[in-house]
């Protein structure tokens, strides 16, 4: 028996520490086995069509509208099997359902576009980038145990979600709970085929050993909102680094309900993993395409358009950049979050931040970007007085550059930029924005300040950047600012 891999989580003065367990005890492996071979029954999956008709278990071949109901119905259980969607399809598995009530899963590949992906618990844990295509088999597994619901895509796992005591529910989704009933093969939009299903189900005492993060409280809990209302929740700038490994950033997205685009530095000058050349870039992606994240990556310090290949920086969903890294007015390169390389000799602080505002434009006309992340940020001791340097004029500048090349506006919680009055500006002009932390270890937030400007600016999911909007391929790339 192979071992079991575990991250738990200790509350310990508000955080979390995090430790890797390689092996569960032998008794709670006995007894996840006998859970399944002593509790299971036969494996079944026999179907029925709506008008009652019988259907055998086998390749199950459903026409858009159709659907395909279990004969038998079912609390805790293993469902595993193969799914195929046509291109553009859009099928449904429904469980502990009545055919109104209970949970679905959907299946919907394709371009990270807003729409809701492969594997999502919908208007629960939502998923906006699939791990399986369309014109392939993929291989599916739905597990519930207790009050847990996992869902894994080509054996990877995408969904963790516990239904806590007081789950939040719209009117909408009242009855989105578990409780007992049938499973649905729902095929929404085009065909779906399902294959090779095998239903195995469980005793009363079952439970997920993986399940080891704390409940969310989602009665005091803003994300679970979000997600019913299906507004998508990503957080597109999440950094390896500080502790945070991919196993735990996994952990931590499926359990608080956001998805993380996860970037490592492409270029010099930064923090974490950093990528020199386009053999890392290659190698890097290997590692966290098979991952359920939306793999980015950031353009770091101003020489990566000349270290990179654009065919290179263009295998990742989207490329983001800031201008924390300038040339100043003596043509230095100066990383203005570093106190120690802002200097102010010769000019005042307004002609400092006009240079700060220059090579904001340049930086945006230059390199090709998706996204503006860290937008705005001037050094510390400016930014007691941002609202008197971040005057209209200057701020128009930005927004015209964004507008010219169809750039995103990052709105960043950790330091709670760009105001908000500049993202209703920008929300005016019709700007895409996207979430994004810039997390500098394991301890980050959820969102908190993207939450507000959500509640305060009148943002709507109309107003979200995707990667399916990207037209940075398109865009040349210009050297500049390299001796």
């Amino acid at each position: 028996m192979g071992f079991l891999l575990q991250y738990v989580a200790i509350p310990m003065q508000k955080q979390y520490i995090y430790r890797r367990i390689t092996a569960i005890t032998m008794k709670n492996a006995i007894l996840s086995l006998l859970s399944l071979l002593v509790l299971s029954c036969a494996v079944s999956g026999d179907w029925k069509t709506d008008d009652g008709k019988a259907v055998k278990n086998g390749e199950l071949a459903l026409a858009s509208g159709a659907r395909l109901t279990s004969i038998k119905e079912y609390r805790n259980f293993i469902m595993s099997g193969k799914a195929f969607t046509a291109k553009g399809a859009e099928a449904s598995l429904l469980f502990h359902t009545d055919g109104e009530s209970g949970y679905e899963v959907i299946l919907h590949n394709g371009a990270i576009d807003g729409t809701r992906k492969t594997g999502s618990l919908a208007a629960v844990r939502n998923l906006y980038r699939s791990l399986a295509e369309d014109s392939c088999w993929f291989d599916f597994q739905l597990a519930v145990r207790g009050k847990n619901i996992a869902v894994s895509i080509n054996g990877t796992d995408v969904v963790c979600y516990t239904e806590p005591d007081a789950p939040y529910r719209t009117a909408e989704y009242a009855k989105r709970l578990l409780s007992s009933g049938a499973i649905i093969l729902q095929a929404k939009e085009g065909e779906t085929k399902f294959k090779d299903i095998a239903i195995v189900e469980l005793g009363d005492d079952v439970r997920n050993e993986n399940d080891t993060l704390p409940a969310v409280d989602e009665q005091n809990d803003a994300i679970i909102r979000l997600q019913q209302r299906n507004f998508p929740v990503i957080d597109y700038h999440v950094h390896l680094k500080g502790g945070l490994t991919k196993e735990m950033a996994h952990a931590m997205s499926m359990n608080y309900g956001i998805n993380y685009g996860v970037a490592p530095n492409a270029g010099e000058g930064g923090v974490g993993r950093m990528l020199a050349d386009d053999k890392e870039v290659y190698e890097y992606y290997e590692e966290v395409k098979p991952l359920p994240f939306l793999c980015g990556v950031q353009g770091e310090g101003r020489r990566w358009t000349k270290t990179f290949s654009q065919e290179a920086l263009g295998i990742f969903d989207y490329l983001f950049t800031d201008a924390m890294t300038i040339r100043d007015h003596k043509n230095r390169n100066s990383r203005i979050y570093r106190a120690e390389e802002v200097h102010y000799d010769g000019v005042t602080k307004e002609q400092y931040m006009d240079r700060i505002v220059e090579q904001t434009v340049k930086i945006l006309t230059n390199e090709p970007a998706d996204i503006f992340a860290n937008p705005t940020y001037i050094p510390d001791d400016m930014n007691v007085d941002y609202d008197k340097y971040w005057t209209d004029e200057r701020i128009e500048k930005v927004l015209d550059v964004l507008e010219q090349h169809s750039i995103a506006l990052e709105i960043n919680p950790r330091y709670r930029i760009p105001s908000l009055k500049i993202i209703s500006m920008a929300k005016e002009r019709g700007l895409k924005f996207t979430f994004g932390t810039n997390n500098v270890d394991a301890n980050f937030g959820r969102l908190e300040y993207c939450i507000e400007a959500i509640e305060r600016c009148g943002i709507t999911a109309e107003d979200i950047w995707f990667p399916s909007m990207s037209v940075r391929r398109t865009r040349p790339v210009i050297i500049y600012n390299v001796d």
